[in-house]
């Protein structure tokens, strides 16, 4: 019997004490923002009982951010970032892993010491001199994505590639070297190809139909393509709440490639898409 996409190949090590597994794990996504590009962000009270509805739907961890990273969003201070995300986290934290996303070193040491047991940097700890300092003193497993620069305000600039997908896995293996050689574990370290983050629709789709071969360098893989706008370019979803569709086919694209973890607004949803994949698949 032929095996099904996602299921051959080398298995990734677990990542934050999660084995890796077919289909991939849930990560929740919890905006404590005003300005998401998602259109789901929440002040502290509603984020925490966002997160816990999450958590209910089937989430294994919830990624928590206080700065949006839309093209054009304007920087967070990390104080005001801090004040935003800790709350949340501590109410959270007892009751699932946390994912501090943020690129700020500052909201990392604090969001660390609130309870969060990963980083989750769209920088790939570019921006912030201080970041993998962080994470190495605190031997947390890290999320590092790749953007155009460090600044989401220009990553839409033109964004120009000759090969995206080498480009692309390139930089993530250069990074997660990098990252070992500064003493953070292998199995600490998970790639994000960084869907949207200064990529055209041609770009993003590269990315996904590539995304076996960045799968078999070993490391775990999240893919985040929850309510993203190239969705809308597909096909007319003007509204980002009005993309769950085409944010579950991008799930299912990932899970048949093999990743890891899908970072998704939509839990409960895709949830149920992926487990309706891996009853088709397991057979």
């Amino acid at each position: 019997m032929t095996e099904m996409p996602g299921r051959a190949g080398a298995v990734p090590p677990p990542f934050c004490m999660f084995a890796h597994q077919a289909p991939p794990r849930i990560m929740g996504i919890v905006n404590v923002t005003p300005d998401s590009f998602s259109g789901d962000g929440r002040m502290a009270r509603d984020a925490i009982a966002h997160g816990l509805r999450l958590l209910e739907a089937g989430a294994e961890m919830l990624d928590i951010g206080g700065e949006s990273t839309r093209p054009g969003a304007a920087p967070v201070p990390p104080a005001e970032e801090i004040a935003r995300v800790v709350p949340v986290i501590r109410a959270l934290a007892p009751h699932a892993p946390i994912s501090i996303d943020t690129r700020h070193a500052a909201t990392m040491r604090a969001a660390l010491d609130a309870g969060a047991r990963v980083v989750n940097d769209v920088t790939a700890l570019r921006h912030d001199p201080e970041a993998l300092r962080v994470a190495v003193a605190a031997r947390c497993p890290v999320i590092i994505m790749h953007m155009l620069g460090t600044d989401p305000r220009h990553m839409q600039d033109a964004p120009d590639y000759a090969d995206v997908l080498a480009e692309v896995t390139q930089f993530l293996l250069t990074r997660a070297a990098a990252l070992r050689e500064a003493g953070v574990a292998p199995g600490d370290i998970c790639l994000d190809p960084g869907i949207g983050f200064g990529k055209t629709l041609a770009h993003n789709l590269a990315l996904l139909r590539g995304l076996p071969a960045l799968v078999r360098h070993g490391h775990a893989v999240l893919l985040g393509a929850s309510r993203k706008s190239f969705i809308h370019r597909i096909t007319p979803a003007p509204e980002p709440a009005s993309r769950i569709p085409g944010s579950i086919a991008a799930a299912i694209a990932g899970a048949a490639a093999g990743v890891s973890w899908v970072r998704v607004h939509d839990v409960a949803e895709t949830r149920q898409a992926l487990a309706v994949w891996d009853a088709i698949t397991a057979g």
